[in-house]
């Protein structure tokens, strides 16, 4: 069966940090980049940053530039994103999503369950 599962989410007090993993099980994350997306109560899913499959190429959305930073092990078939100084406005569930290329195109192949993340004091 193949499934992307998060972990890592929960709640954290404004400014700090949590790293969330994406790991794959049945079959190998070696040949897609990966895509975090994120969805606020009310709001449409957007997308957080995104890694090539080689973990050469990276983007980040403005509103997490310098804040997030998107890594990938391919030995151990997880993707990570440590988010640090987080606000918020981060509260969010967060989805890892392989894409359907080796390269960051943004057209999702497959979808993680979700991760919930929130932020409060």
């Amino acid at each position: 069966q193949l499934q992307l599962v998060e972990s890592g989410g929960g709640l954290v007090q404004p400014g700090g940090s949590l790293r969330l993993s994406c790991a794959a099980s049945g079959f190998s994350l070696d040949y897609y980049a990966i895509n975090w997306f994120r969805q606020a109560p009310g709001k449409e899913r957007e997308g957080v940053s995104c890694i090539s499959n080689s973990g050469k190429s990276t983007n980040y959305a403005d509103s997490v530039k310098g804040r997030f930073t998107i890594s990938r092990d391919n030995a151990k078939n997880t993707v990570y994103l440590q988010m640090n100084s987080l606000k918020s406005e981060d509260t969010a569930v967060y989805y890892c999503a392989a894409d359907t290329y080796y390269y960051c195109s943004g057209y999702v192949r497959y979808w993680g369950q979700g991760a919930q993340v929130t932020v409060s004091s």
